[in-house]
């Protein structure tokens, strides 16, 4: 049996041992690739440069999952010992609860019979000696059994709030797996993306870098050159979709929707009240998004092409770093574009490559303002 017990002790400490080998391995190797990554992003923006970078994001990515799995896997094996040694303290507190409870009335009696009858009335002194000593001997017995109750209720405790905030960590790294699933998604799409849109070309690729940048350019001259339209309520009526800026800064007809917190991007489903949308950017499921309490600037069914941040296409903005920096979105519900909540309506009409690009932006105070590109 010393010998069984031995060999699982052994086991479980070279278990642990592999584990914390296993775990500083992949910490390294996810240091490594943090550490080329921001190398790489300071480098010149060639095409090859950004392959490099998708692919040490798509590895890096793919380590972190890895090794979230093994931290949850681990938290699985503590939390299935944990339950095991609750259950167990669980059975021994309510077999010395239900003894303390059996005793005490028994105690109650004996102390009641004897104190007051057996030691008066003991028949010699040795005899009232043997019995006082009886007495203290119980009662030490039963105050040890009360404390043993206590400790294994005490342990119980331990273990059970032990227990519960390994599944609240195990919870958030599952939700931490999640989001790098996604991202391992998206970074993949990135990539092929990347190569469909530029053919592996240096030249296309720099093409559309210039376009991107372009349009943001436009979009600054627009805030100092514009024309005052006057105060709009919400929901009414300010612009119609289209392609303003194709070729040179659109793909096709479709709202590009930006809000602008201080100067700063933002991301627009803070502002938006929450709305079941088509997801074009993950295959066309319903996605729902908003937390705020503006109205959508389309009518139903809205359907969201490109999503704010890190997106399939967002590499060609890279004077966001690498960010989308609002919605793109088109409505089988009509063309026509409402103002989402209160504020000063502004146009203007800027050169973007070798188009014109129509911008509209109203400024609802607070420094808080919100952009409609390529409208009609």
């Amino acid at each position: 049996m010393r010998i069984l017990l031995r060999v699982a002790v052994i086991a479980a400490l070279l278990l642990i041992a592999h584990s914390r080998v296993l775990a500083e391995s992949v910490e390294d190797k996810i240091k490594v690739y943090q550490e080329q990554i921001a190398s790489l992003n300071s480098q010149a923006n060639t095409l090859s440069k950004q392959i490099t970078l998708l692919d040490s994001q798509v590895k890096l990515t793919t380590l972190q999952i890895d090794d979230t799995r093994r931290k949850i896997d681990i938290l699985d094996n503590e939390i299935g010992e944990l339950t095991q040694e609750i259950v167990r303290l669980e059975d021994l507190k309510t077999k010395r609860l239900e003894l303390v409870l059996h005793r005490i009335p028994q105690t109650y009696k004996r102390a009641n019979a004897s104190t007051f009858g057996g030691l008066l009335f003991s028949k010699n002194f040795s005899e009232f000696l043997t019995r006082a000593k009886y007495l203290l001997q119980v009662q030490e017995e039963d105050t040890a059994l009360y404390k043993q109750l206590q400790l294994t209720q005490t342990n119980y405790n331990e273990r059970r709030d032990t227990r519960a905030e390994k599944k609240n960590e195990q919870e958030a790294l599952r939700k931490q797996l999640e989001k790098h699933t996604r991202e391992l998604a998206s970074q993949k799409k990135q990539k092929q993306a990347l190569l469909d849109q530029t053919r592996n070309s240096e030249v296309v690729y720099q093409r559309l870098l210039a376009q991107a940048l372009a349009e943001k350019q436009a979009l600054e001259r627009a805030l100092i050159d514009s024309v005052k339209v006057g105060p709009v309520k919400k929901g009414d009526p300010i612009a119609l979709v289209g392609n303003s800026g194709y070729p040179g800064c659109s793909t096709g007809a479709h709202l590009h929707f930006e809000v602008r917190q201080g100067g700063a991007w933002i991301d627009p489903s803070s502002q938006l009240g929450n709305k079941t949308v088509k997801d074009d950017q993950n295959g066309g499921s319903d996605w729902s998004v908003g937390s705020g309490s503006w109205s959508w600037p389309v009518s139903d069914t809205i359907r969201l092409t490109q999503h704010f941040g890190k997106t399939p296409w967002s590499w060609r903005y890279s004077y966001s770093g690498g960010i989308h920096t609002g919605f793109d979105m088109v409505s089988t519900g009509g063309d026509v574009i409402r103002a989402p909540a209160d504020g000063e309506l502004y146009s203007s009409s800027q050169s973007c490559g070798s188009s014109i690009i129509k911008i509209k932006y109203i400024d609802h105070g607070s420094s808080l303002i919100s952009f409609y590109l390529h409208v009609q």
